[in-house]
């Protein structure tokens, strides 16, 4: 018994007692996915943190993963750049980015608030009208210079009546008056109606509004010269009118403008039905086939260049300005007489005896009882 108790509580040689520290650390130690280097032991032995796996098989024994990797994670981690492509250069250029971007912020931001800027800004809406009616009138220039050679569209046409009456009815009146109300606006509405009464007849009777084939004969043209004044004859009339007129808020109002409302409704119904008729007596409008005797044709001898007349000595009207009136009707008579007897001397060579007994019958050209 004695020897026995010496032996329990004698101490253990050295070996021993490492051989026993390393199992009870091995034991009480939880396992991790972490390698950590070995610490020694007092006693001279090593001691090591990691789970002992020497009895596990073979396959088992693989070196523990390291919780950076993304098979260690729980939860599965995509990144939307490619890390390995990302290189300090492209760092630096994104940062350089997103300061500029910050910068443009903070100055619109500032602008935003300052009121200096919004007193210079006003200066803006003096301007925009003359920036839009220029822009109006280059694109007008681009559509017909392309509809001189026979490449407009449609709507490219429309452009370029679109961006003359604006110029006509709108432009001068917004310059003198420094607004727009009343008749200007009416007016613009008006010409626009007006001036493609021929495209409606045309799309009404035969349902195309394409170019057509036309005998080049009957394609009675003067010279560019006499165009081309007679078109900054008629803008100067216009603008002539917005001048001369009063202020568009002084306009008188009520039944006063009664007689400039039965002009204009004259002159659309005159240009319409002179058309009409004249489209029952052709072929397309473009080829007469005989003489047209009903209508406004009975009155005067080419009713669609009176109408014209009429619809721009209506515009003056309403503008209080007579002597544009004067003016307007003066150059049109000039420019449209022109024209008229280049037209009939082909209509009389055309149609003989028929047109003449036509032309004694009707003597009027444009304006009833006076020319």
């Amino acid at each position: 018994m004695g020897t026995a108790t010496f032996i329990a509580h004698s101490p253990l040689p050295p070996r021993r007692r490492a051989a026993d520290g390393a199992a009870r650390a091995s034991l009480l130690s939880p396992p991790s996915l972490f390698s950590l280097p070995s610490t020694s032991s007092p006693f001279g032995g090593e001691i090591s943190l990691r789970p002992s796996i020497k009895h596990l098989p073979g396959a088992a024994r693989t070196k523990p993963l390291s919780p950076f990797q993304p098979s260690a994670l729980p939860f599965s981690f995509s990144s939307p750049v490619d890390l390995p492509e990302v290189t300090p250069l492209k760092v630096c250029k994104w940062a350089a980015v997103g300061c500029a971007l910050v910068a443009a912020a903070r100055r619109a931001a500032a602008a935003a608030l300052n009121p200096f800027f919004w007193t210079y800004f006003s200066w803006c809406w003096l301007f925009w009208p003359w920036i839009l009616a220029a822009t109006a009138a280059i694109y007008g220039v681009y559509c017909l210079r392309k509809h001189a050679n026979g490449g407009a569209s449609y709507w490219e046409q429309v452009a370029v009546v679109t961006s003359s009456v604006l110029w006509l009815t709108l432009v001068g009146p917004a310059h003198f008056n420094g607004y727009l109300e009343g008749w200007p606006i009416v007016f613009f509405l008006v010409y626009h109606y007006f001036f493609f009464f021929e495209s409606t007849v045309r799309r009404r009777l035969y349902g195309d509004l394409s170019p057509r084939q036309a005998d080049p004969r009957w394609a009675v043209r003067v010279p560019s010269a006499l165009r081309l004044g007679f078109a900054g004859s008629v803008l100067a009339g216009h603008w002539l009118a917005a001048w001369e007129g009063p202020e568009l808020h002084l306009g008188p109002g009520g039944w006063a403008n009664a007689a400039i409302w039965v002009l204009i409704l004259a002159a659309i119904f005159m240009r319409y039905h002179a058309i009409l008729y004249a489209a029952k007596y052709s072929e397309k409008v473009t080829q007469p086939s005989a003489v047209a005797r009903f209508g406004p044709y009975r009155w005067v001898r080419h009713p669609v260049y009176a109408s014209t007349m009429a619809l721009f000595a209506a515009y003056c009207s309403s503008l209080g300005a007579p002597i544009s009136c004067l003016l307007l009707v003066g150059v049109c008579a000039a420019y449209y007489g022109r024209k008229a007897e280049l037209e009939e001397k082909l209509m009389a060579e055309a149609f003989g005896t028929d047109y003449a007994e036509y032309a004694a019958k009707v003597r009027y050209k444009l304006i009833p009882f006076l020319f």
